[in-house]
C-alpha cells in the first residue's frame, strides 16, 4: 500500500472553490478505487497551502485509477472546474509508504 499526498498552492481568495471541489473529490475518488483519507483546506499558518490524501495498492493500480477517474463524470467536471475557476496555482505529488506500523492504541491521558 502507498499512500499518495497532493499538496496544492491556492489562491487564498478563492478558499470555498477548493472546498466544492474537495468536495467532489470526495465522491469521485473513492468510486474509482481509491481509499480517500480526505482533503485538508487552510485553517491556521498559511492560507494557501491545502493537500489530498488518499491510499492506493500500487503505482500500476494508481495508473488505473487516474484513467477511470478521467472518465468519470464528476471527475472530468471536477477538472474542468479546476481549470476554468483557477483557484490552483500549483499542484505537486508525492507517494510514500507508512513504515511506522503497526502502531500502537491511543490513550487518552
Amino acid at each position: 500500500m502507498i499512500t499518495c499526498f497532493i499538496r496544492y498552492e491556492i489562491d487564498p481568495f478563492k478558499k470555498d472553490a477548493f472546498a466544492s471541489y474537495a468536495r467532489n473529490w470526495g465522491q469521485a475518488i473513492p468510486r474509482n478505487g481509491a481509499d480517500l483519507i480526505g482533503y485538508f483546506a487552510p485553517h491556521e499558518g498559511s492560507a494557501t497551502t491545502a493537500y489530498g490524501v488518499y491510499n492506493i495498492e500500487s503505482l500500476a493500480a494508481y495508473e488505473a485509477y487516474r484513467a477511470r477517474l478521467a472518465t468519470d463524470p464528476l471527475g472530468k467536471e471536477n477538472y474542468e472546474f479546476a481549470k476554468r475557476e483557477r483557484f490552483l496555482l500549483k499542484e505537486d505529488r508525492v507517494f510514500l509508504r507508512n513504515i511506522s506500523l503497526p502502531h500502537a492504541k491511543l490513550v487518552m491521558p
